[in-house]
């Protein structure tokens, strides 16, 4: 892991896969365990998650919360087309929705619609008002299509390795 460049396409050996896939379940793990489970001396898994953090492998540590229990009712996938295409338009679009906390992701994409958007909102009115206020008003947008999740069947956070 030594020189390596951030966000270069890494090869991991057995311990640093093992590590990222036990840190992905468990987050919240101790080093004394994690170096446990993968079988490395305490001292030398500290220094392998070290050089992931610091790879930009490991982006963050967070918590997952059930979105029903805090008040977040609804998901919505918007799928925004825009009037024209330019860098700058691109650029603008994607710091705006930096900005929004109700977008929980938001991918430019090829297809039917330039951008989709994941969006969190408690109601259907609080969509309503984000659509108004923020897109709408948004340089460039020409139409969005919005789908609302009926039921959630699957949510992942650990990526496949």
């Amino acid at each position: 892991m030594v020189g390596i460049t951030k966000g270069e396409v890494l090869p991991f050996d057995r311990f640093e896969r093992a590590i990222l896939i036990a840190l992905q379940v468990d987050g919240r793990v101790s080093n004394q365990d994690l170096a446990q489970q993968v079988g490395l001396s305490p001292s030398a898994c500290w220094r392998r998650v070290r050089a992931l953090e610091n790879a930009g492998v490991i982006q963050r540590y967070t918590a997952i919360l059930d979105p029903k229990m805090v008040g977040i009712g609804e998901t919505v996938f918007a799928h925004v087309s825009m009037a024209r295409h330019s860098k700058s338009s691109s650029v603008e679009f994607a710091e705006l929705m930096r900005q929004q906390p109700e977008v929980m992701e938001c991918f430019f994409t090829t297809g039917a619609a330039d951008i989709m958007l994941r969006v969190a909102t408690p109601s259907v009115a609080a969509y309503d008002h984000f659509l108004e206020n923020v897109i709408f008003n948004a340089p460039g947008v020409s139409q969005v299509h919005s789908d609302f999740a009926l039921r959630q069947i699957k949510f992942e956070t650990a990526l496949p390795l």
